[in-house]
Order: structure tokens, then sequence, then C-alpha cells
């Protein structure tokens, strides 16, 4: 494939893809392709290469039904989906420049020696946090920036799903406090180390959508020369 055929392939997936509102639940995605979207989720950018996520995938219908009660933005989803995966952010028990969890990413995973670990911590991320984007100044603020990295991997999922013929929907329609509270009763926050970022549902659309409507070119992008 040339890379016009390519791009022209990438451009009918965006197309095609909309916020599936209810799936046909007969329909269900096969372990290979599912494989292939979570991967793509896990090998997403993220600030700093910090990776602030975790993906759980709930399969398990008493799980599904328990968040349908307090998820309004998920009532067609939820019961219909082949997938609905919850997508965590890192608190700022994890992300703050100095925190255990990032000297081990930086140790375990980019395998920095510990000279270089301790420089880039006290000087660079240090200042990025306090300094450049006044992360420090709350909590929520810190996990508003994680947030923010959770979505670059939704993006990339939906897309890549989109490419193979699989539908999804993100979810913001939850009430936050209600979904905290059943996440930590399953054990899922990791002792607040952990808090919902966002949800979303993949399977096969049950029915064919409007067509895509969006702003014209000339009306989101600008150029500067």
């Amino acid at each position: 494939m040339n890379k016009q055929q390519k791009k022209q392939e990438i451009i009918e997936a965006y197309k095609s893809r909309h916020a599936t509102k209810k799936f046909d639940a007969t329909k269900k995605i096969s372990e290979e392709d599912f494989d292939f979207i979570l991967e793509v989720g896990r090998l997403s950018p993220s600030s700093i290469g910090l990776e602030p996520w975790k993906f759980v995938v709930v399969q398990n219908e008493q799980l599904r039904e328990k968040l349908k009660t307090v998820t309004w933005g998920a009532q067609g989803q939820l019961p219909t989906a082949s997938h609905f995966v919850l997508i965590l952010a890192r608190t700022i028990k994890d992300t703050k420049y100095d925190s255990a969890y990032i000297k081990d990413h930086l140790k375990q995973v980019k395998k920095f020696p510990d000279e270089v670990i301790e420089k880039v911590v006290n000087d660079k991320f240090k200042n990025f946090q306090e300094n450049d984007l006044h992360l420090l100044e709350n909590e929520r603020t810190m996990f508003d920036w994680a947030s923010k990295q959770t979505y670059i991997a939704l993006g990339n999922m939906m897309t890549a799903a989109a490419q193979i013929g699989i539908d999804s929907c993100p979810i913001e329609g939850f009430h936050y406090e209600s979904i905290n509270k059943i996440l930590e009763e399953e054990g899922l926050l990791e002792d607040g180390h952990l808090d919902i970022s966002v949800m979303v549902a993949f399977g096969y659309r049950e029915t064919e959508p409007q067509p895509k409507t969006r702003k014209e070119h000339d009306q989101v992008i600008k150029w500067i020369e």
C-alpha cells in the first residue's frame, strides 16, 4: 500500500467512526483484535514519558450493572459493548516529581542510572511541575494533568479500533464520587494511587449513524507564516 492509499484509509476510518450509543450485543471483538487496541494504548506517548495510566477491562456483568447506576452516559453501552474499559490516571501520590513511582519508573522502565535519576527529578521535573505549568497548586491540578495524558491513549485506541472496523464511544457522563466509591470497594484504586479519568466502550454498531458533521477546514485551522 502506498502513502496516498494509507492516508485515504485513515481518513475513511475517521469518517466512519462515531460515538456509538448502543452496540450489537451478539457480536464480540476477537481476543487478537482487542489485544491490538490495548497495545496501542500501552504504546501511546505521555508527558515526560510518565505513562500515568492503567486500563481496566470490565467484562463482569455485575460490576457493569453497578457502574450503570451512576454512569448516565453509558446506559446503552454498558449492557451491549463487547468490551468496556475504565481508564484510570495516577494521582499526586505517584505523579509528584519526587515520588517513588517516578523514581522507580525512571530506573526500571527508562533504565536511567541513579545519578541521572536524581538530577532529572530534582532539576528538570521539579522545575517543570512547580514553575513551568504550576501543577503543584493542588492535588486536582496534578490529577487533571495526568488525566490529560490518558486522553492521548484514549484517542489512539479509538482511532486504531476504527481502522480495523471496530466501533467505540468515549464516556465522561458519570458521577465521580459514586464511581470512585465503587472502584475503591473493588480494590482498583491502589490505596489512592489511581482514580477514574475516563471510560470507553468498544464493539460493533447496532445501527448506522447519521452522516458525520464537522466545522469547515478554515474555521478550525489557522496558519501563521
